[in-house]
């Protein structure tokens, strides 16, 4: 193998609002060969800057000096695990961005501990250190505290800091020397990242590393060139991670990136991340290669979907009035579409066509997909994600996961506690110094719906929980659910202070008063563990004058507000959460109480 030392290919780490996509702009806005028309779009999705976790991979190409830097954004959340492993397997090196004043937040931590066990190099970058609150020296011992705790070897913990003011697109090597470019980024990855290992003379083969499409060209493969060179029109062949042949046939399109944009070109070489179309069933993990390749390039396999829900037309009260895509044929025509670009997930349709079950990695994985599609006007209803059970030989098997935890040691007991009332197993604990504790539990998946959240409490945003599949073993037996029950509204109409106080005693409330409200829909949960029905739209009796303005003075208890992910994982089998443009609503599946005592 060579060099291919025009071309450097590097990951960015980085939590939204940090200063990545203002930074990468700047340095796109000073290097050669600036298009017109071409630009910078990183964490630009709505979700991503909501949850401050990049949720879609993107590559972005930029050139200086003479070289080729491929920078590419990682997913940064555990349901996204394998991709991120995939993501890593093409760059050399990593630019972890910290912003001076928030430090390193718990959702980068996850992506710094997959490049740190890849063994990819690191260039710290403090951005931001013209604010008044900035505090570099504690940023940079949290980095150090976190790499030792992540188990970096010591070419790691000994990375270059550069400090930066991306939006006024300088930075530089010493602290107290301001400079006017963002060149020393360029120098520093040039000097500290290796070129890309590769086999010039060898054919063709590159690993498809992301899936997308285009309007124009239809489904286009990401990844990097492992070997040879290509050009449009090329006979090639693709194989899986076996070394089956999926398909033969020629690459149509060749995409390279000029800034975040996609620009056609006819050939590219070994080492270059490129885009290319022509395939129709390849998919992500396969080996793109030349016909006289025999073996694929090694790869993390897809994870397989350990849980599902079922979406259905939305048929509640409200049904209709706050979104406009509320057919099953238009969701059907949206998941389809969704699963050409998303591998992670799976589709498997009803015999009647009116139901949808969705397989994915996780309820993040899930949610998201589902919040989408509520913010592009469609309304549906989602059931409690399942666990998705084998069987082998007349045995029940279950999904299980691996849990490495890493948390300040105050909270390791709660972890152990919690997580052993749900059917884990602790496999490790040990010490990584400075206070922090690595947990390993092997768990089954259907444990930890819902526990995302739990440890994000417990842990008070501090601690990271990877996952990773394991495999189908023993069914582990059943667990108990929910142990309160629903307070159920009993008619139609507007919620009432007056009614929500007196019911207070009863649970804890999901509605606030004037919430639209109807039959069978949950308001609320139960202090026991039965459901109630309850009135929720009587008003107080005014007998005179005086009394009429006393509902202005009830003080009631703050509602508790769940998020998509929260209800999705607080919903027992008999309920679903009804999702609209503008409102989710939890309610049971059959609204007439009458039909539910038969149920």
């Amino acid at each position: 193998m060579i060099s291919q030392n025009n071309i450097r290919n590097v990951a960015i780490i980085a939590h939204v609002d940090h200063g990545k996509t203002t930074i990468i702009s700047k340095m796109y806005e000073q290097s050669d060969g600036l298009v017109f028309g071409a630009s910078i779009n990183l964490d630009n999705n709505t979700l991503e800057k909501e949850r401050g976790i990049t949720i879609l991979a993107k590559c972005t190409s930029i050139n200086f000096g003479g070289i080729k830097y491929n920078i590419i954004d990682t997913p940064g959340h555990a349901d996204f695990g394998g991709e991120v492993e995939r993501i890593l397997s093409m760059v050399d090196g990593a630019i972890i961005l910290v912003d001076s004043s928030e430090g390193v937040m718990p959702q980068t931590k996850f992506v710094v501990s997959k490049a740190l066990k890849a063994k990819i190099k690191p260039i710290v970058v403090i951005n931001k250190i013209d604010r008044a609150d900035s505090r570099i020296s504690e940023v940079i011992d949290e980095i150090l505290g976190l790499f030792i705790a992540l188990d970096a070897d010591d070419t790691q913990i000994d990375f270059p800091i550069l400090y930066a003011a991306g939006r006024d697109g300088w930075a530089t090597k010493e602290i107290d020397q301001k400079t006017d470019n963002l060149n020393i980024i360029f120098d520093t990855i040039k000097d500290t990242v290796s070129p890309p290992k590769v086999e010039h003379d060898s054919p063709f083969s590159m690993l498809a590393t992301m899936l997308t499409s285009d309007q124009y060209v239809g489904r286009l493969l990401i990844g990097k060139i492992y070997s040879g060179s290509i050009k449009v029109g090329d006979s090639i062949k693709t194989m899986n991670l076996s070394g089956k042949t999926i398909e033969q046939t020629r690459l149509t399109k060749i995409f390279g990136f000029q800034g975040s944009s996609r620009v056609p070109i006819e050939s590219a070489i070994a080492g270059d991340i490129i885009a290319v179309a022509g395939t129709t069933i390849t998919s992500v993990s396969d080996t793109i290669c030349s016909l006289q390749v025999e073996k694929p390039i090694a790869s993390t396999e897809i994870d397989p979907p350990t849980m599902s829900i079922t979406i259905s037309v939305n048929d509640s009260p409200f049904a209709g009035k706050e979104g406009s895509k509320v057919t099953s044929r238009t969701i059907l025509s949206r998941l389809e579409k969704e699963i050409e670009t998303n591998v992670a997930i799976s589709l498997n349709v009803s015999s009647n066509g009116e139901k949808f079950e969705i397989g994915g990695r996780g309820e993040l994985q899930l949610g998201i997909l589902i919040e989408n599609m509520r913010r592009e006007g469609f309304e549906m209803s989602v059931s409690r994600p399942k666990v998705l059970f084998k069987e082998d030989n007349g045995k029940k098997l279950e999904p299980y996961e691996e849990l490495i935890i890493d948390t300040d040691e105050e909270f390791s007991g709660i972890i152990i506690e919690k997580l052993g009332s749900r059917r884990g197993e602790m496999i490790d604990m040990r010490s990584l110094g400075t206070g922090k504790t690595r947990l390993t539990f092997e768990i089954p998946s259907r444990c930890i719906i819902g526990y995302q959240s739990e440890f994000r409490n417990d842990t008070r945003g501090t601690g990271v929980l990877n996952r990773s599949f394991l495999g189908y073993r023993i069914f582990k037996g059943e667990i108990s659910g929910r142990r309160n029950g629903s307070l159920i509204s009993n008619s139609d109409g507007e919620a009432t202070a007056y009614s929500l106080y007196n019911l207070e005693e009863r649970g804890a409330m999901f509605i606030s008063p004037n919430t639209k409200v109807y039959q069978g829909m949950i308001i609320g949960e139960h202090n026991r563990d039965n459901d109630l029905d309850v009135n929720v739209v009587r008003s107080k009796q005014l007998t005179n004058i005086r009394a009429a303005g006393s509902d202005e003075n009830i003080k009631l208890t703050p509602i508790k507000s769940l998020t998509l992910e929260e209800m999705l994982s607080y919903i027992q089998d008999d309920e679903i959460v009804e999702v609209t443009p503008k409102s989710l609503r939890l309610r049971k599946i059959h609204l007439d109480p009458n039909k539910r005592k038969r149920k």
